[in-house]
């Protein structure tokens, strides 16, 4: 336990303050400023945090929000919600099941299969892009 704390420990250092405010105290990006919401590559974004990977390429779309907007997570272990009424508001937060880091809010206002608009903030997410080899999805 002592080394992923550690190694916890060490990766919150090397964030960006933004990324920081983001992740540890549930901060949210200025819309249409980050580096994904118009990001058009194919690969896997992963927690900036722990590096777990959570929404693929295939599942992203443009939601009009500037932000970055999923409708599927990679696996549904891989990120947990929670309900969330700060600011007077009634939301469903988005956190990394890996390492507790906050992602941005799910909405029932998405596209079709699933419905739901993961809304994510860029500062929260590194882009792997999909090797030439590998499979898609």
């Amino acid at each position: 336990m002592k080394n992923q704390t550690t190694d916890l420990q060490a990766r919150l250092r090397e964030l960006s303050p933004l990324q920081y405010q983001v992740t540890q105290e549930g901060g949210t990006e200025r819309a249409f400023s980050g580096a994904y919401w118009d990001h058009h590559g194919d690969g896997t974004y992963r927690c900036v945090v722990c590096h777990t990977p959570l929404f693929d390429s295939t599942t992203k779309y443009e939601s009009g929000t500037g932000w970055p907007s999923f409708y599927d997570v990679l696996e549904s272990d891989r990120v947990e919600t929670h309900e969330d009424s700060s600011f007077g508001m009634r939301r469903i937060e988005a956190r990394c099941a890996t390492c507790g880091a906050h992602l941005g809010h799910v909405f029932p206002d998405g596209p079709r299969p699933t419905g739901l608009r993961y809304c994510m903030n860029s500062a929260a997410l590194d882009f792997e892009p999909r090797s030439p080899d590998s499979p898609t999805g």
